[in-house]
């Protein structure tokens, strides 16, 4: 059978009243069997769509099955039992949305909150034609990061007293052997916070123009750390007095190729960590105690020491 040609639409206004109406009645049946066809298409389509999840549903109830028949097969050959796969809450905890339980509302999108910490500022000049008059400013915040390297030179005074005394300006304080504070807050700051190597400290602080060796990054991070030792000391104390509740707990960590134990002690609204070889009970209470040495014997433990099960030898009854 052959098929049928239609008159082509571009010559209607040239076809006969029945060459038209043959166009019109034919366009109406191609377009009743396109109806047909995609109505049928969609049957078949919803049917295909129905049959994906049916095997959907199959496949994870099949990935079920072979897990429990491989949990099965593992604790009957006294296998190590398959590790929970929990997600990390580093994201979660390092991240501005709110979490669960607390009352802080998440951080919502819209003007940034540095608007008036402009640093520098600067006139952009435009190419206008003669005749056109001034209609003011159209301001612009944009935020960058500049880092370079400052060289310092102290010119420090010298005088000499008269009675043969010679008295130096002293520096600026912070300076550590030719390096100034805000470097070596840099190093801590990507150390701790960044988890940055020193070797890679080393090659970017070179990168930027600072002349440092590795051995004095080194000596940022491990000596003259007096003050930090303290304030995390005044931490836990505060910490232990104000908090109506504290939270403990201890974990394997390796240091100089030894077994260490790393406690944790925190409460609402601090945390600390001591790194110590042992998790006894007398470290525990050491750690508690921190800098504090002193002891106090109180009117509940007076009548626990009178009694013949425990004597100390500085006991005197």
């Amino acid at each position: 059978m052959t098929k049928r040609r239609l008159p082509m639409v571009e010559h209607a206004d040239t076809l006969s009243l029945k060459a038209l109406r043959a166009l019109v009645t034919g366009l109406v049946q191609r377009a009743y069997l396109a109806d047909i066809r995609i109505e049928k298409l969609d049957a078949e389509n919803q049917k295909l769509c129905a049959e994906n999840d049916q095997l959907r549903i199959e496949n994870t109830r099949l990935k079920v099955d072979n897990q429990l028949l491989r949990d099965e097969i593992a604790r009957l050959k006294n296998l190590p039992p398959r590790p929970p796969f929990r997600p990390s809450g580093m994201e979660q905890a390092m991240s501005d949305k709110k979490v669960a339980g607390s009352d802080e509302p998440a951080r919502r999108r819209g003007p940034k909150g540095d608007t008036g910490k402009v640093t520098r500022e600067e006139v952009l000049p435009a190419s206008v034609p003669p005749g056109s008059r001034f209609k003011g400013y159209r301001d612009c915040l944009v935020r960058d990061l500049v880092v370079r390297a400052d060289v310092v030179r102290y010119r420090r005074e010298c005088w000499v007293t008269p009675d043969g005394r010679t008295i130096v300006a002293p520096l600026p304080a912070g300076i550590q052997g030719g390096f100034g504070p805000n470097l070596r807050r840099f190093c801590l700051m990507l150390h701790a916070h960044g988890q940055v190597t020193t070797q890679r400290l080393t090659t970017l602080l070179n990168d930027v123009g600072v002349e440092i060796s590795k051995r004095q990054v080194i000596r940022f991070l491990t000596e003259e750390l007096d003050g930090f030792h303290a304030e995390d000391a005044a931490v836990l104390h505060a910490g232990l007095v104000s908090a109506p509740f504290v939270t403990v707990d201890d974990t394997g960590a390796r240091h100089a190729n030894r077994n260490f134990h790393t406690t944790h002690i925190g409460g609402e609204h601090f945390t600390v960590f001591r790194t110590a070889p042992s998790k006894s009970r007398l470290n525990f209470l050491a750690l508690l105690r921190g800098n504090y040495q002193d002891y106090v014997l109180n009117d509940a433990a007076s009548p626990f020491w009178k009694t013949d099960r425990w004597t100390p030898p500085f006991w005197r009854g």
